[in-house]
C-alpha cells in the first residue's frame, strides 16, 4: 500500500478553500430560501374562493370539493408557518381551484333544485286545473240531467197551451193587405185599415 502525503504547506490552503466553498454554498442556499416571499396574494385568493364557495352552499351541493379545498388551504397555512413558501403557494393555488370548482357546482346544484321545485309546482297547478275542469263538467252534466228533454238539447220549449190567449177578433190588431198581382198599380186601401191616415 502506498501513501501519498501532500507537503505541509498545501494542507491549510486546501482546508481554507473547502471551508470557504462550503460557506458560500450555505449562504446561497439561505439566500435562495429567503428570496422566495410569502405567498400572501395566492393565500388571500384561496381564502376568498373558499368563502364564496361556502356562501354558495357548497357544503350542501358539493361537500367533497369544498372539503378538499379546505384541507389544501390548511396544508398551505402549515407550510407558511414552516416558511416553505413554494409548497405553500402550490397548495394555496390547489385550494383556490378546488374552492372555485365547489362554488360552480353549488350554483349548478341550486339552479337544478330551483328548476325541479318550479316543475313540481307547475305539475300541481296542472292537476288542480284538470280536477277543477272535471268537477265543472260533472256539475254541468248533473244539472243538465235534471232538466226536461227539450232543455237538455238546447231547443226552446213551446209554451203550454194555457199560455195562449184568445184569438184576436177580425179588425183588431195587425192586418195584412192582399198581395197585389200588378206591381205597377198601387194596392187599394183596405176597408179594415186602421193605420195612421189623417
Amino acid at each position: 500500500m502506498v501513501h501519498i502525503f501532500s507537503p505541509p504547506g498545501q494542507r491549510p490552503q486546501f482546508a481554507r478553500f473547502a471551508v470557504s466553498t462550503l460557506a458560500l454554498a450555505m449562504t446561497l442556499a439561505l439566500a435562495g430560501c429567503a428570496s422566495a416571499p410569502p405567498p400572501d396574494g395566492i393565500m388571500n385568493q384561496a381564502q376568498m374562493q373558499l368563502q364564496a364557495a361556502r356562501d354558495a352552499d357548497a357544503a350542501v351541493y358539493d361537500p367533497i370539493d369544498l372539503g378538499n379545498a379546505q384541507d389544501k388551504f390548511q396544508q398551505a397555512q402549515n407550510a407558511v408557518a414552516k416558511r416553505d413558501y413554494d409548497v405553500a403557494a402550490q397548495l394555496a393555488d390547489e385550494a383556490r381551484a378546488s374552492a372555485e370548482l365547489a362554488r360552480t357546482k353549488a350554483r349548478l346544484g341550486a339552479a337544478r333544485a330551483q328548476i325541479q321545485n318550479k316543475t313540481s309546482a307547475n305539475q300541481q297547478l296542472r292537476e288542480q286545473i284538470d280536477q277543477s275542469l272535471a268537477d265543472q263538467q260533472q256539475q254541468n252534466q248533473s244539472q243538465a240531467s235534471g232538466l226536461p228533454q227539450q232543455q237538455q238539447t238546447g231547443d226552446m220549449p213551446a209554451p203550454p197551451s194555457s199560455a195562449l190567449g184568445e184569438p184576436v177578433p177580425q179588425g183588431q190588431g195587425f192586418q195584412t193587405y192582399p198581395q197585389n198581382p200588378n206591381p205597377d198599380q198601387p194596392a187599394p186601401p183596405s176597408s179594415t185599415d186602421q193605420g195612421g191616415h189623417l
